[in-house]
């Protein structure tokens, strides 16, 4: 395929991949500007660095991953720009990069890397990540699949996609879509068959004011933190099933209330691949989706949560905003599109 005149956008978030050893208590945080950090992966690639925060993951807000949008979009009104790379902690990549994702309207691809060891790590793996990042970035092959992430030479697609290792460099998995393919050490880029891709959704005007929780779902759980989701003005919840998204009687009887009272629940599980669907009854998943909520498909809490959040942020009816769920996360609607 021919190649592109142009350059790749570096938007750098912090993360890991920009961390160093705090000398006052040895506690790892957030250092290395965009510029520290392309310089360790010592590329001769043609790369604009831009940045835009330097955090851990773990402190980002709904609206500082809309900020990381934004970023995108601007630096794609460049028709010079041949895609976007973002470096990002791992804790939340799966967030950000699927709000990117549902976000996309451009073939140019945007591709999310990291690190799992800092950058002052007697062996730090961020400098690999982020060639094999820029690498796919800037390559034809990738348009118009979207945003991606790129970690220990694996490309995955971001629906389904998630943080499967706290410390091994292999940190993402998507075990029901799998991997979109490959980059080398050497930068060869191996690709399958794209997914399809759902129209984008608008852009949210921001996040303030949609809160949106997760409840956890256990043996024996009853429905008070349910009820202080509720009561601290959530507007849509995600509950963290068991099994096939199942959960109990008094839960399912605090759903049907909830759901009464304008608040959009989503039924995800936590287990770790399979679709949710509504198959037991006595407060199973079944009975949840009788009292009103929706199964997420193949959308674990983490994702569901992100586009239950935009959903409710862009002002949309309930009723669109189930119509949406149940689209999104049906396995036929990221299935491989056809041969042209």
């Amino acid at each position: 395929m021919e190649s592109l005149t142009g350059h790749v956008v570096l938007l750098a978030t912090g993360g890991t991949i920009a961390s160093r050893v705090h000398a006052a208590d040895g506690s790892t945080v957030a250092a290395d500007a965009g510029g520290a950090v392309l310089a360790a992966a010592g590329t001769s690639a043609s790369v604009e660095v831009v940045d835009l925060m330097q955090k851990g993951s773990y402190l980002l807000t709904f609206d500082d991953m809309l900020a990381v949008c934004a970023a995108i979009r601007t630096a794609l009104e460049s028709p010079e720009t041949l895609g976007i790379v973002v470096t990002h902690g791992t804790d939340s990549m799966e967030e950000t990069a699927y709000l990117a994702d549902l976000l996309h309207d451009d073939p140019r691809p945007v591709v999310f890397t990291g690190a799992q060891r800092a950058a002052d790590s007697a062996d730090p793996d961020g400098p690999g990540n982020l060639r094999a990042a820029l690498t796919l970035a800037a390559s034809p092959a990738a348009r118009g699949r979207g945003a991606l992430i790129v970690f220990d030479g694996e490309v995955f697609p971001l629906p389904a996609t998630r943080k499967s290792e706290t410390t091994a460099l292999h940190a993402f998995s998507n075990p029901d879509l799998g991997s979109a393919g490959s980059v080398s050490a050497g930068g060869a880029i191996t690709l399958r068959p794209a997914l399809r891709r759902t129209a984008p959704l608008a852009v949210p005007p921001d996040g303030t004011g949609t809160r949106v929780d997760i409840v956890a779902c256990y043996p024996g759980a009853d429905a008070t933190l349910f009820a202080a989701a509720v009561t601290a003005g959530a507007r849509g919840i995600v509950l963290e099933a068991t099994g096939l998204g199942n959960a109990n009687a008094e839960l399912s009887d605090a759903v049907r209330e909830a759901v009464r009272d304008g608040v959009v629940v989503v039924t995800s599980t936590r287990v770790h691949a399979g679709p949710v669907r509504g198959v037991y009854g006595a407060g199973g998943g079944r009975t949840l989706e009788d009292a009103g909520a929706v199964p997420s498909g193949l959308l674990r809490p983490s994702q569901a949560r992100i586009l239950l959040q935009a959903l409710l942020a862009l002002g949309l009816s309930a009723e669109q905003v189930v119509g949406e769920m149940r689209q999104r996360g049906d396995p036929a609607a990221v299935a491989p599109a056809p041969p042209a």
